[in-house]
């Protein structure tokens, strides 16, 4: 539990990092539609953290439980932000990485899929 509460705190503060940086340095630089995409990773980011810190910290769960959990959403984090970070910060070309972020979303999709099996089967 503690391992996924401190890569959340990490991948919190890498969030406020990359956010600011965003916003002061590349909104000179990327174009519009460009600065959305990052925005967008940003805003994940941000939102999956705080899914990460109600998971580890919900005591309905068990350790597996928070752990299976975790996993994806970790692994969606650094999948979809990640990919479009890379596009945007190290000029990696979209074409060639163009499933990655599809494969975070679809993480994404599993972890909070995941919570929804575990409270319903709380709730019968």
């Amino acid at each position: 539990m503690y391992k996924n509460l401190t890569i959340a705190s990490v991948l919190g503060g890498i969030a406020v990092i990359l956010g600011a940086f965003g916003a002061h340095a590349l909104k000179a630089t990327l174009s519009e539609e460009a600065m959305q995409s990052f925005e967008t990773a940003v805003r994940y980011q941000f939102i999956h953290v705080l899914l990460l810190l109600f998971i580890n910290t919900f005591k309905e769960f068990t350790l597996k439980q928070k752990n299976a959990i975790s996993l994806f959403v970790i692994g969606g984090i650094l999948l979809f932000s990640g990919s479009i970070y890379a596009i945007h910060l190290l000029e990696v070309p979209a074409k060639s990485i163009w499933f990655v972020t599809p494969l975070g979303g679809v993480m994404l999709i599993i972890g909070w899929s995941l919570m929804v099996f575990h409270f319903l089967k709380k709730s019968y």
